[in-house]
């Protein structure tokens, strides 16, 4: 069995408490001609990263709608898993030198699933790199075939990029989360933003108990500021130069750091980035590196809560769904100018932006010492996603873009 299990669901009239009546009966709308046609979405992990968390929250919502939805995972080894994470880092723009057996063994897994899965549903969304191959199930141009890519593709490696090209030209379409990352391709490209849910786990409201709870666990001091980064170990999201940022503000601050996050199946750098950080952190009882597993929303949730200003100083960055995470909680945020990130942070008005360590420093420093712009930043960075970065709002626009395909055919 393949198909993904999702999280206990949260009713979609839920949603009218933050959206509005209107907005639901919209969807209710939208979704009444789509229903008894199948929908499936595959991706490369059911558990870590932004795209299995969206997901997890998605199907649950559509299936509410009464759409015939199937979540399926792509299964792969681990020689697999270290390709498409080589790909991935190519295509953000990472050295990579190609070799023929990477391509081998990627076509080889992608045979593998072809047979493996049952590929025939009316609109099937393919997300990322590492299942796009799967195209090659399809026959006689059955279907609505879409190529979902969540990855920052603005300055891609050309050999991997080349490679994978000859896959996503022959989708139906293709989606991106930014007008930067499309590419010169024949086929229509549409713009999704991803998005979080407001009311799961990792997003609802704390009772303060419960985060002074969590904070006491991690022998955090809540009486001093509180700096963050909720990310995977990945050397994309630069955990080690967030410390360094952290050791510049350290000097005129006494604030504590939290580096806290998990690793996603398909990601098999994760352990030894996370070996880097503690290496860089040792010494130091005021940084906190901390290892969560993916059943940790409500630790995550409450750990954002918690901080003065919530940290993204990713290198390249197709999205960052912690920065909408926290942005919904009021936080001020210091990001890198990269990839996604400045849709979401606007800045001077969302939360500010860095180019470097210097620079994110410097950005925090200003934050701590101005608590009225801090707050002014977080309640418009809140209304900012209410607007535009709810899971709501990514629902309809699948709901949108299905009923447009199937009109045209």
């Amino acid at each position: 069995m393949t198909e993904v299990q999702t999280a206990g669901r949260v009713r979609l009239d839920a949603y009218a408490a933050v959206i509005g009546a209107g907005e639901i009966e919209e969807l209710r709308s939208l979704a009444r001609p789509l229903r008894g046609k199948e929908i499936q979405m595959v991706n490369s992990t059911a558990v870590g990263g932004g795209v299995a968390e969206i997901l997890n929250r998605l199907v649950p919502l559509a299936e509410e709608l009464e759409l015939a939805i199937r979540w399926d995972v792509m299964m792969g080894g681990e020689d697999f898993f270290e390709v498409t994470k080589s790909f991935h880092n190519a295509l953000h723009g990472s050295a990579y030198q190609a070799r023929p057996e990477d391509m081998e063994i990627f076509l080889a897994y992608s045979e593998r699933n072809r047979a493996r899965l049952t590929l025939d549903a009316e609109f099937a969304v393919i997300h990322d790199p590492q299942p796009a191959a799967l195209i090659d199930a399809r026959k006689d141009h059955a279907g609505h075939w879409i190529w979902r890519c969540h990855i920052d593709l603005s300055q891609p490696n050309p050999t991997v990029w080349k490679f994978l090209e000859g896959f996503v030209s022959r989708y139906d379409g293709a989606i991106f989360s930014s007008p930067e990352f499309s590419r010169q391709l024949l086929i229509p490209q549409y713009l999704f933003h991803p998005a979080i849910d407001p009311l799961s786990e990792k997003n609802r409201d704390l009772e303060a108990d419960f985060i002074a709870g969590v904070l006491a666990r991690f022998q955090i001091d809540p009486g001093r500021p509180l700096l963050a980064q909720i990310s995977r170990f990945d050397r994309l999201k630069d955990p080690v130069g967030v410390i360094r940022a952290y050791q510049s503000v350290k000097r005129y601050f006494d604030c504590q750091l939290v580096l806290a996050g998990g690793g996603a199946a398909d990601d098999p750098e994760g352990a030894v980035v996370l070996n880097e950080v503690r290496h860089e952190a040792h010494g130091d009882p005021d940084i906190h590196v901390l290892e969560l597993p993916a059943w940790s929303p409500l630790e995550i949730n409450a750990l954002q809560r918690a901080s003065t200003v919530v940290i993204q100083k990713s290198l390249r960055e197709g999205f960052g769904l912690t920065v909408a995470e926290a942005l919904w909680k009021k936080k001020p945020v210091v990001a890198s100018a990269v990839g996604g990130i400045p849709i979401q942070v606007i800045h001077k008005h969302t939360g500010l932006l860095a180019h470097s360590v210097e620079g994110t420093a410097y950005q925090i420093r200003f934050l701590l010492s101005h608590p009225e712009i801090a707050a002014r930043l977080g309640e418009q960075g809140h209304q900012h996603v209410k607007e535009n970065f709810l899971i709501t709002h990514n629902l309809r626009n699948y709901l949108a873009l299905f009923l447009a395909l199937d009109r045209a055919a």
